[in-house]
């Protein structure tokens, strides 16, 4: 201590009594502790410049629903399971059927067909084999493959051309609906079936934009390329990463100066920015040990990282800053700056820390990624802080100007702090509740309307103006097959699959969903064996019927599409063309198909759910609602257990838990209001908000507890917590909130999603620890608890 006038409260802080042991450990051992991190930073930040992107098919979806169980077990015998890109070649001025057009196409295809992760055998274009077309003469069925055998170019040529196309059946599939743009099919491996590396959906995007798109658009002006699947939506995601790095700029280049005008000292400011720079480059190192990527779900942890790093960061910078105007020396000030806060520091952080892995219990690996990123950075940041930080800060210490500003500025702070204390009072409480349960109200009438699943066409995740959105427009303005197919499977035994019971149940299914709102239309192999019947009977509708005679039905799926029927017929697909992928959609068929498949389900045949990228949508939904409320008790549950096992007071939990409850509820309101759904990209948000908002609380509740038990009332208890610990915690949720409310320009939509919810949170769980926790502590802790304090 460097100022004798200290009194003997004061002086007793310093004894080596008073120590707990981990400051005796920490503080005895500094420059070994330092020497440590500076190897660790080193080894594990190498390992977090070489982290790449990340993105697979299979760990966006919830492999263990029953939905994804079927379709994984079946996937040899079906296509159609969602991963695929469809490549929609483009005429500006004229139709497809020139020489020009053609020779475009068939380059095209080629060059698809050569493109790294493209199942070849499943790749499908006017140029391919297995593109063909089908007719009933009089001496029977004639067909063949829709470009001719002697193709040329010719006139003559591309008039048979045309003639096959309308007699191919693809009109509406393969080819538009008028006739200015057709689609190469491509089917794509999750894993090379060479080398067993996984598909980069980032260089497979840019392989599309640079072979596919860029080439033929550059080589003929009067071609445009249209691309969309799953691959070519995370692609862009990935590649939307890529400015994530000027938010993580700007994010930082904010908080620094915002730390600045806080402290108005230089190592008060770049110490807390620096110590949460290394916690994230030891989470990414960490993860790339691992095996982990950045995947574009998880690309926002490190920002949270930062975030949280920043708001433990800024309650040392000002438990230093009060302690060093006392005259305390640095490495003296840092001792009683980490007495004071490491409890409330390492209870806020475990909070944190065990919120986050609660999204572990949720069936989809992309959001365990999210759970274990986010566990493993709050892991570190308890580290840079509450050790890392505090032991630089304890040899640079709190500078002049920022010694000057804390002493300059109390007694006109005192002031604010006075008039806020008044949220404690005993006739300002009980409005303050009041306006609480009114907001309560407001936020469950409007979160009523919250839905799960997308609310919008095309790719939400992206902006609606987005290229890979208007390609997706063009394909369902053209083509009157939809890009949102959902596989009903049909299971039989062996060589069963076309049995008429079979055929019939189809079609009956068939029938009820065409009548399903929602539905575009179906394809099975009921649609053939109707319509080769009809065919083969003078093209007479009377015989557009499944036949009772099992020849006639043998026959009329003897030219049966590849894809409807399995090899050794015992699976058959029902293919299901929604208008959207809406979540409201998708529940409504898939019930009807519950209820069709209850009824009819027996021992010759079964109806399973489901494939097809509506089906992995339906199945990805249904995880996510029922995982939702589970969600929301566990990190609530983890979090009221900790603060009970720190605080010993059932009431204490009440006080901290009733305003994150109420942000949750309001945050929810608002995502309906935006008409953001409940889905992979934002249901992290709601525990991610309910971990980080719960440090304010934390601070806020062990200050307040602190000065109760010195005995004073709690008006003048709250207020000694504001001038302590108020101020940092105001500042810690704008300057966050501020951090993150940039994201709201991000291509991204979901980031910008994100964003406004993070922002919400970050500011209203703030306002909650301010404004509400004193009005809950003036009726939950009485007198009574106030003399146990002091006791």
């Amino acid at each position: 201590m460097s100022d004798p006038k200290h009194d003997k409260g004061e002086h007793y802080l310093t004894t080596p009594k008073a120590e707990p042991f981990l400051e005796r450990l920490i503080f005895n051992n500094r420059a070994i502790i330092l020497i440590a991190f500076s190897f660790l930073t080193l080894v594990l930040g190498y390992n977090a410049i070489k982290i790449q992107p990340d993105a697979s098919f299979e760990r966006m979806i919830p492999l263990e629903h029953p939905y994804i169980v079927n379709m994984l077990e079946h996937r040899n015998d079906l296509e159609n399971l969602g991963n695929f890109v469809r490549i929609a070649v483009e005429v500006e001025e004229g139709d497809i059927f020139t020489a020009d057009y053609m020779e475009t196409l068939k380059q095209v295809t080629d060059e698809v067909f050569y493109l790294n992760g493209v199942d070849r055998s499943g790749l499908k274009s006017l140029w391919t084999s297995n593109v063909r077309w089908v007719e009933v003469t009089e001496q029977g069925f004639q067909g063949g493959t829709v470009i001719p055998d002697n193709y040329d170019g010719s006139r003559d040529s591309l008039e048979r051309l045309r003639q096959n196309v309308l007699r191919s059946n693809e009109v509406g599939r393969l080819v538009s609906d008028n006739f200015r743009s057709t689609i190469v099919y491509a089917p794509l491996y999750e894993n090379n079936p060479e080398t067993g590396e996984p598909l980069d959906y980032g260089e497979f995007s840019r392989q599309l934009e640079e072979k596919i798109r860029s080439k033929y658009e550059a080589q003929n002006p009067n071609i445009d390329i249209h691309i969309v699947g799953f691959a070519k939506k995370v692609g862009d995601l990935i590649e939307g990463i890529g400015s994530i790095a000027w938010f993580a700029g700007i994010t930082i280049i904010l908080t620094t100066l915002l730390l600045y005008g806080y402290s108005r000292c230089i190592t008060g400011t770049l110490v807390p920015v620096f110590t949460s720079i290394v916690a994230v480059f030891l989470q990414l190192g960490t993860l790339r040990l691992l095996g982990y990527g950045l995947d574009p779900y998880s690309v926002l942890v490190p920002f949270l990282v930062f975030a949280i790093g920043i708001s433990h960061g800024v309650q040392i910078v000002n438990a230093m800053a009060v302690e060093a105007a006392k005259g305390f020396d640095s490495a003296t000030a840092a001792r009683l700056a980490f007495r004071a806060l490491y409890i409330p520091g390492m209870l806020a952080l475990i909070s944190d820390a065990f919120g986050f892995l609660t999204l572990f219990f949720i069936e989809i690996d992309v959001i365990r990624d999210l759970a274990v990123a986010a566990g493993i950075g709050v892991a570190f940041v308890i580290l840079t802080n509450l050790v890392l930080h505090v032991l630089i800060m304890s040899y640079l210490g709190i500078s002049r100007g920022g010694v000057r500003h804390v002493q300059n500025h109390g007694e006109k702070q005192d002031r604010k702090w006075r008039i806020m204390s008044y949220f404690a009072h005993p006739g300002v409480a009980p409005i303050s509740l009041l306006i609480a349960v009114v907001g309560l109200g407001l936020g469950l009438h409007y979160k009523q309307d919250l839905k799960v699943g997308d609310l919008d066409k095309g790719a939400p995740e992206l902006r609606a103006d987005s290229r890979y959105n208007k390609d997706n427009a063009f394909i369902i303005d053209s083509y009157s097959t939809s890009a949102d197919v959902l596989v009903v499977m049909v299971r039989t035994r062996e060589e069963q699959c076309t049995q008429y019971n079979v055929l019939r149940a189809i079609d009956t299914l068939q029938w009820e969903l065409q009548n399903t709102p929602g539905v575009q239309s179906s394809a099975s192999l009921a649609n053939v064996s109707k319509a080769v019947t009809k065919a083969l009977n003078e093209g007479n509708w009377k015989w557009f019927e499944i036949s009772r005679n099992q020849n006639i039905i043998n026959a009329s799926i003897r030219e049966a599409p590849a894809g409807l029927i399995n090899t050794n017929c015992n699976l058959t697909p029902l293919l299901v063309f929604l208008e959207d992928h809406k979540a409201e959609t998708l529940e409504t068929v898939t019930e009807r198909v519950e209820e069709f498949a209850e009824k009819h389900n027996g021992e010759e045949f079964r109806f399973l759910l489901a494939a097809g990228n509506a089906g992995v949508e339906a199945a990805t939904n249904d995880v996510i609602s029922s995982a939702k409320n589970t969600m929301l008790v566990l990190v609530y549950g983890v979090v009221a257990a900790l603060c009970l096992l720190t605080f010993r007071s059932i009431r204490a939990v009440l006080c901290i838990l009733i305003p994150l409850g109420l942000t949750s509820i309001l945050a929810e309101a608002i995502m309906a209001l935006s008409g953001i759904g409940i889905k992979v990209a934002t249901l992290p948000v709601i525990a991610l908000g309910v971990g980080i908002g719960v440090d304010y609380g934390i601070y806020i509740y062990s200050k307040l507890e602190k000065f109760l038990r010195e005995g004073k009332t709690l008006q003048e208890a709250y207020f000694e917590t504001l001038r302590s610990t108020g101020k940092a915690v105001i500042f810690t949720g704008v300057t966050l909130g501020i951090g993150v409310v940039t994201w709201i320009f991000s291509p991204i939509k979901f980031q910008a999603d994100m964003g406004l919810l993070l922002f919400f949170m970050f500011i209203w769980n703030m306002v909650g620890s301010i404004w509400l926790l004193p009005a809950l502590a003036r009726f939950l802790l009485r007198p009574s608890s106030y003399k146990r304090f002091s006791s």
